[in-house]
This record gives structure tokens, C-alpha cells and sequence, in this order.
């Protein structure tokens, strides 16, 4: 099916001078810009990962079980991946979002379920109001059965984008092993917990916007997968939920936010949480930001931690494979009370 004209929100409202009313949220629903935490006391922890794998590791992994327990979010700086790296993905996304709209949307999808899709928004079939984002969505792994589906324009978009995918899952991959021992597991237990593992990621860009105060980039939410890594350009966007408050993430230059997902909440049995976070736009700058989700594969079977369950914390969740969640994700949308999918997989 042909995608609809102008179906890409950076083209519906180039030099628009007001919000389209398909985007403007209910007077109970909006930003409150006023009202957001600008304060770096109330920031989320920045975690420095040098010798990570050598004699910092006992005080390291200290660092990351507080910072999930405490904030379900914190970004982490000497991470081993190359500036040029990050460098060279900033700039060929931004490269493909200004390429010539027949360019960008031969790759245009609404299904969620193709492994490669430029679409807008959110998720256009269930939501009432759309978002302020067009996005590109790309499955990274295994690198070699998705490749060659991703777009040959830009000229290096292939080569910049998989360089930066083999890196985030390496990265992605100790990450998980430190939030396994800060938990008290085995070092392996969740990288083994994912089966054959899944990675996606996802290129956000959101256009400057008129009337910031009446729509967002995307609402408060939580991710359905395990963790997501995201890189951001110096444009800020980002916002948490922090003690009932929404707090802004201030840029920093080549770290990665990590934040929590679903299926995390749900092996650590409650001991850490997936957190509502949110994306606003601004009237002046475009912004980019790109979330890499680290998932378990589909067939892989998700239930709390056996070592994290006894008599004083039973088992908060039943047992239930990632593709019935990712499906109950995408068709029902996010509980806009929650921000999370995982109701109907609690217990009680």
C-alpha cells in the first residue's frame, strides 16, 4: 500500500506557524514546560566506567545497582566506544532526515513488525493524537540477516550505522553483566536469561516545533525491552519522572543514557523499576536521538530471577515469552495510566 501524502511530520509542517490539530494534546495531557526540574541536583547519576573490567569493578557495579534502584536511569561515560564512532552516526542520521522525502519513503511502514520502517509518530493505528517524530527503525542483530535491508543513501549510512551497532552491543552485553551482579545473580544469568538476544534500534528526529507547550515528541512511557542505551545529540529533549516530578536530562557530549525497560523490572522481581520518561520539542533546533533496545528474542522465556524469589518476595509476574509481550505491546499501545505494558503479566 502507498504511504499517504505528506505522511511524514517533517514534511506536513515545514514552516508551519501553528500545531496541526491532529498533534495538539488535551489541556490535562500536556508538557507543563514551567513545571519541569532544571536542576542538575536531581539529574540522573553519570557513571564513569573506567576499568570497568579491571580493579574499579566491586565499585562500579555499587554504583549501578543504586543508580537502578534509585532512578531506573544514568548514563555512563568512558565506555570504551570510540568518539568517531558516535561522531560519524550523529551526522549520517541527521543526513538521512534531510534527504528528499522520495528517498526517505521508500523505506515508510505502519507495521510495527517489519524489520526495517521509516514511520512518524508512535504507533499510528491505535493512538488518538500523534507525536511530534518522524523515526527510522532498524533490527541490528544478527547485523548480517538485517543489512542489507537498511538504506543505501546516505552513501555510508550501512557501514557508519552497523560499526556503531557491533559497538553498543558489545557495551550493551557488560552492562547487563553489572546489573546481574549488582542484583546479587551470576554474571551471566541475564545475558543467558535473553536467549538468543534481539537488538533494535531507533532514529528519532524531531522537527522544530511552533507550540512546544501543546504537544510532545513522545509522551511519558516506559520501554518494553530489557535496556536501552541512547545517544543523544546537544539538543535537549530527554525528561524522567523522578518523586512525582518531571526532570530534564541535560545533554552530555559522547556518554549514552541507560535506562531500564520492562523486562528487566520483571527478572529483578520488582527490585528495579522500568521508569516513565518522556520527549518534548522545542521551537527553535531540531533534535536527534537514538535509542539502541537491548531485547531478549522472541522465543525467550521472561519470569522473575528464581534467586530473587522466596517466602518475603514471591514471584510478582508468571512466566511468558518476549513476542507475546512485544505483540500485546504493539496491538493494545501503552497504558496511558502506567506507561507500561506489563499489567496483564503481574500474578495478582
Amino acid at each position: 500500500m502507498a504511504p499517504p501524502n505528506s505522511a511524514l511530520i517533517s514534511d506536513l509542517v515545514s514552516g508551519a506557524t501553528h500545531v496541526p490539530s491532529q498533534f495538539v494534546r488535551p489541556e490535562h495531557d500536556r508538557p507543563n514546560l514551567d513545571q519541569v526540574i532544571q536542576s542538575s541536583d536531581m539529574s540522573i547519576p553519570l557513571i564513569d566506567l573506567q576499568d570497568f573490567d579491571g580493579s574499579r569493578r566491586s565499585e562500579i557495579i555499587k554504583q549501578i545497582g543504586l543508580a537502578c534502584q534509585d532512578y531506573g536511569f544514568f548514563q555512563v561515560k568512558n565506555h570504551g566506544i570510540n568518539e568517531a564512532v558516535i561522531d560519524n552516526l550523529l551526522a549520517v542520521a541527521k543526513e538521512f532526515f534531510h534527504l528528499p522525502e522520495s528517498e526517505r519513503m521508500k523505506v515508510y511502514s505502519e507495521d510495527p513488525y517489519k524489520t526495517i520502517r521509516l514511520s512518524t509518530s508512535f504507533n499510528v493505528r491505535v493512538e488518538e493524537v500523534s507525536c511530534w517524530r518522524d523515526y527510522l527503525r532498524l533490527h541490528c542483530h544478527p547485523l548480517e540477516d538485517y543489512i542489507h535491508e537498511w538504506p543505501a543513501n546516505p552513501p555510508s549510512f550501512r557501514e557508519d550505522v552497523a560499526e556503531y551497532c557491533k559497538k553498543v552491543r558489545g557495551l550493551a552485553v557488560r552492562l547487563l553483566q553489572g546489573i546481574s551482579e549488582s542484583l546479587g545473580l551470576e554474571r551471566d544469568y541475564i545475558n543467558k536469561a535473553l536467549a538468543k538476544h534481539g537488538q533494535h534500534m531507533a532514529i528519532n528526529y524531531y522537527p522544530p516545533c511552533p507550540q512546544p507547550e501543546l504537544t510532545y515528541g513522545l509522551p511519558g512511557h516506559a520501554d518494553p525491552n530489557v535496556v536501552t542505551l541512547l545517544l543523544q545529540d546537544d539538543v535537549g529533549g530527554l525528561q524522567v519522572l523522578k518523586g512525582g516530578k518531571w526532570v530534564a536530562v541535560k545533554p552530555i557530549t559522547h556518554t549514552f543514557i541507560v535506562n531500564l525497560g520492562d523486562q528487566m523490572q520483571v527478572l529483578s522481581n520488582d527490585r528495579y523499576k522500568s521508569i516513565l520518561h518522556r520527549a518534548v520539542v522545542n521551537s527553535d533546533k531540531e533534535r536527534i536521538s537514538i535509542p539502541t533496545f537491548y531485547c531478549p528474542s522472541y522465543d525467550a522465556v521472561i519470569k522473575p530471577a528464581p534467586k530473587l524469589v522466596d517466602d518475603d518476595h514471591p514471584a510478582l509476574y508468571r512466566s511468558f515469552t518476549y513476542g507475546e509481550f512485544y505483540g500485546n505491546f504493539w496491538d493494545k499501545g501503552i497504558d496511558k495510566k502506567s506507561g507500561t505494558s506489563l499489567g496483564m503479566f503481574k500474578t495478582n
